[in-house]
């Protein structure tokens, strides 16, 4: 029953990214057919550098919807349930979550907060939890099978285990709603542990499509003062009230 770490991998890209966001953005102010122009994209032609200045500055300009015919596809690891229920909240996007029903937690993997990890008292105590819910969990399974449960022995057991438990899940999102959730997620104030997610994510974006995410994350990055009232500000940027 071992303490997990963080692990998140890109699986995925749409094809020829750049290239069809850059088409997409041309056909909002372009007269003639980008379908017309899609072999020169390919081809290099028309130079991706060109390209990814092209989309970068158009993105500055608040167009931003082309974006939304790219995704990506993270594989994820390591992460709690706790933060597995605050990723589902953010709609536009798809999600394979591991099964608690299907996936014996005959030996569950969990989360430590950093929080208790510093304080070797709270340590302590949280780990010896874990070990009283992993022995529950296995004495009614066992139960559950002795008594005809058999194979629908998990999804019963699986109501002592606590939010702490490691998930695994697929996500895919397009570009818009990742900067969406960079722009929640990256924030100082977001919860620590969907925060550590997000950063990780922002940098497989970064490198994956750096005229898209070269300045993602938190809001406040782009803009140059905190959106949130002063009462929710972490003092990182001035308020738009006091900048008003």
């Amino acid at each position: 029953m071992p303490e997990k770490k963080l692990r998140v991998e890109c699986l995925a890209v749409t094809p020829d990214a750049l290239s069809l966001i850059y088409a997409a953005f041309r056909q909002c102010y372009h007269a003639g057919f980008v379908a017309d122009m899609w072999p020169r994209l390919l081809s290099g032609e028309i130079d991706p550098e060109v390209q990814a200045d092209f989309v970068a500055k158009t993105m500055e300009s608040g167009h931003d919807s082309p974006i939304e015919h790219v995704s990506l596809t993270f594989a994820i690891e390591g992460i709690s349930r706790a933060c597995s229920h605050q990723i589902v909240r953010h709609r536009i996007a798809s999600y394979s979550q591991q099964s608690q029903r299907y996936v014996a937690e005959s030996d569950m993997d969990y989360i430590l907060p950093p929080a208790f990890a510093k304080i070797p008292e709270a340590r302590e105590r949280f780990e010896s939890f874990m070990a009283e819910v992993q022995s529950a969990y296995n004495d009614l399974r066992d139960i559950l099978v002795a008594h005809g449960r058999k194979t629908k022995a998990n999804e019963d057991a699986r109501f002592v285990l606590p939010q702490a438990a490691e998930t695994k899940i697929v996500m895919t999102m397009n570009c818009r709603s990742l900067h969406h959730f960079f722009h929640l997620r990256c924030c100082n104030r977001a919860q620590w542990e969907v925060r550590a997610l997000a950063d990780a994510m922002l940098e497989l974006c970064k490198e994956k499509l750096p005229a898209i995410f070269k300045n993602g994350g938190a809001r406040c990055e782009q803009l140059g003062y905190c959106p949130e009232s002063p009462k929710f500000a972490c003092g990182k940027y001035p308020t738009r009230e006091t900048i008003g």
